[in-house]
């Protein structure tokens, strides 16, 4: 899979571990940054990555910020873009089986390494399953 990634000054730590994580397990990854931990305006980062989502058909994108909340706000603010808020792998998973969403959103606060592992593992595993929307009308 190939994901664009993002972050603000409060999920540095996490991205550069999901960068490294996803990059050993032979996904393509574009970091969009930042690269340091000074203070940057999350939606500017949450932008970047939903453009590039967007615009790369077939692409994802993780978005990390503190909590995850806001950078799930922002990015849902584009059309064509489903961000998930997932905080542990089957939310994951049930954000890629039934919402087909195409952004993952976490907080370094929230989950840690091993948590965050469990919710990529899932996140790549998942499909999307067509049935259960046109069944449901969602």
């Amino acid at each position: 899979m190939k994901f664009y990634i993002a972050t603000d000054h409060a999920g540095i730590d996490l991205k550069n571990f999901t960068v490294e994580n996803l990059r050993s397990k032979g996904h393509e990854v574009i970091d969009l940054g930042p690269f340091d931990k000074s203070r940057v305006d999350y939606p500017d980062y949450a932008v970047k990555v939903c453009e590039n989502v967007l615009s790369d058909t077939g692409s994802q994108g993780i978005l990390i910020c503190g909590s995850g909340i806001g950078m799930s706000m922002a990015a849902n603010r584009f059309h064509g873009i489903r961000a998930a808020l997932c905080h542990d792998a089957y939310t994951a998973t049930v954000a890629r089986g039934h919402n087909d969403a195409n952004i993952l959103c976490f907080g370094e606060r929230i989950v840690g390494q091993g948590v965050a592992e469990s919710i990529l593992d899932a996140w790549i595993a998942g499909i999307f399953d067509h049935h259960f929307t046109l069944s449901n009308g969602v």
